[in-house]
């Protein structure tokens, strides 16, 4: 039995203001540093032990991926390992727009093309990162993992798990600093909490920016 936690990094400025981010290379914002130390205090106060703990190499997921690392192994024997594998989708052109600077700057971008052609396609993302998740759970059977990562990367690797049993695919918002919690028994996957915010719902840090690569925000005329 494999257990991993998947944990969407601190918000970023490019969040708060509905940018798309992909592989740019942004820094958590200050309410980001906030939210990361409010993830660790939790999963400290939890009582949470990772045998391993994986990270985009994305600055902002790294750095939150730091941030919990430094509460959780004390005795610095363990860090975060950086894992190229779980970045976010790379975006192309469409980095550091907004949905309504996309519509402007290529038309037809939600409705007929949905993804930049200098990108990342949807299905060789999913093919990653879902291959990620895999590897890393035969890596380590019967291990706790951390993978921090992206929202995006989050909903593909969830979407890969659910249509593995026919499941439907539908992802809800991933919110930032959330926790998702996947097990691995046999072949089965199981998603036991799915966009874990309570660390965040408990105290003041509760605002999310927008999430732009939600499905829900496709078909929305402002990001």
């Amino acid at each position: 039995m494999t257990t991993i936690y998947l944990i969407r990094h601190g918000e970023t400025e490019w969040n708060r203001f509905g940018r798309w981010q992909g592989h740019a290379d942004v820094p958590l914002s200050a309410e980001g540093y906030l939210q990361a130390a409010a993830l660790a205090e939790r999963l400290v106060n939890d009582g949470v032990q990772f045998d391993h703990m994986y990270a985009s190499d994305l600055r902002r997921a790294f750095e939150t991926a730091q941030i919990v690392a430094r509460a959780l192994f004390a005795d610095g024997r363990r860090q975060a390992q950086a894992f190229p594998a779980v970045r976010e989708i790379n975006v192309g052109s469409w980095s550091g727009l907004t949905r309504s600077e996309i519509i402007a700057q290529f038309p037809g971008a939600f409705t007929t093309v949905h993804h930049a052609p200098d990108a990342e396609t949807p299905d060789v993302f999913a093919e990653r990162v879902g291959g990620a998740l895999t590897d890393l759970a035969l890596r380590h059977p019967g291990q706790t993992l951390a993978i921090v990562t992206h929202g995006g990367t989050i909903r593909a690797m969830l979407k890969h798990v659910l249509a593995q049993h026919d499941a439907p695919t539908s992802v809800p918002f991933i919110g930032n600093t959330s926790i998702t919690e996947l097990r691995l028994e046999g072949d089965a996957w199981r998603v036991l909490r799915l966009n874990d915010l309570a660390h965040l719902e408990a105290g003041k840090h509760t605002a999310q920016a927008p999430d732009v690569l939600a499905s829900g925000n496709e078909s929305s005329a402002a990001v």
